[in-house]
């Protein structure tokens, strides 16, 4: 992730963004005084009801910073804003998209995705985190324990608007449970079979495999191809819906599809035809599993 402009509230606070956002709101009628306070007509604009943007001590409110940061992103032409929250933050929707169109700005611009919650697991029992408590894991400790590959590719393995159970010994196991090893299995499993190859003398030849892809005839090669030629289908839906989880569920039927066809057929055979034929098959199979993995920030190794 790379962030081009970062800042923090208070460097908001001293451009003046949020004197200059509650000014033109102030203008155009959008404000009003009550009980000591500065109050934001947010009932107006689809809001549930009004909110507090200056308080009666005269601090700015959170919500005061929230208007003022969106209206700089707008300001920069940005069309399109999207912010991440924890799903607890469900109500904070409609009181900034209330707050960009009081100020002329299209509220549909704001796309809110809302994050449920994950919770660990150890043994099979929950681990107790609480804020009140201080009990917490850092996302810095758990990558400690169960490695970046683990880590990043089981918080992408669920829509973000599902909880998530995460496991860290099924995190750390090396079995076809645990999707990270599953799916990096099949690719270390081809770069075996070309090491094979290798020791034997040969050498792949992929334009004879190509011209003779019609060999593929059987149900695990039909079911590979059928899976494999699906990629690029699979970014699209997965890009228009910012959802990444798509692409790891397609990643681990592709390596089902490798294991299943590995289990049941020789690649190494005699026949240069059918050996070029399947050889281009699972190549492709493994640069498949490399792009997508490297795409979610995941290792491709060439054993395991």
């Amino acid at each position: 992730m790379r962030f081009d402009r970062w800042y923090s509230e208070h460097a908001l606070e001293r451009s003046g963004a949020i004197e200059r956002a509650l000014a033109r709101l102030e203008r155009d009628g959008r404000l009003y005084r009550a009980e000591g306070a500065v109050w934001f007509r947010a009932t107006e604009f689809g809001d549930e009801k009004d909110r507090v943007v200056v308080r009666e001590n005269g601090q700015k409110t959170y919500f005061a910073s929230d208007i003022a940061y969106h209206l700089e992103k707008r300001e920069r032409r940005f069309a399109r804003l999207i912010d991440v929250l924890g799903a607890d933050h469900h109500g904070y929707v409609a009181r900034v998209r209330a707050g960009l169109t009081a100020m002329g700005e299209p509220g549909e611009s704001l796309e809110v995705i809302l994050i449920q919650f994950v919770s660990l697991f150890r043994g099979g029992q929950k681990i107790p985190m609480g804020k009140r408590e201080a009990q917490f894991v850092t996302l810095r400790q758990l990558r400690a324990e169960v490695g970046n590959d683990a880590c990043r590719l089981f918080y992408l393995m669920r829509s973000h608007d599902q909880p998530l159970d995460f496991d860290l010994e099924l995190a750390k196991s090396r079995t076809n449970e645990n999707p990270v090893y599953y799916i990096q299995y099949a690719h270390a499993r081809v770069a075996s079979v070309l090491k094979q190859l290798a020791a034997r003398g040969l050498a792949f030849e992929r334009a004879e495999g190509l011209a003779h892809a019609a060999l593929l005839t059987g149900a695990h090669e039909q079911a590979a191809l059928a899976c494999v030629t699906r990629f690029a289908e699979v970014l699209e839906q997965a890009a228009v819906n910012r959802a990444p989880h798509i692409v790891v569920h397609y990643l681990r039927d592709l390596a089902n599809a490798l294991h299943t066809y590995y289990n049941a057929e020789t690649f190494i055979v005699e026949d240069s035809k059918v050996r070029n034929a399947r050889l281009a098959l699972v190549i492709g199979v493994q640069q498949v599993l490399r792009n997508g993995l490297t795409l979610l920030g995941v290792s491709a190794p060439e054993s395991m």
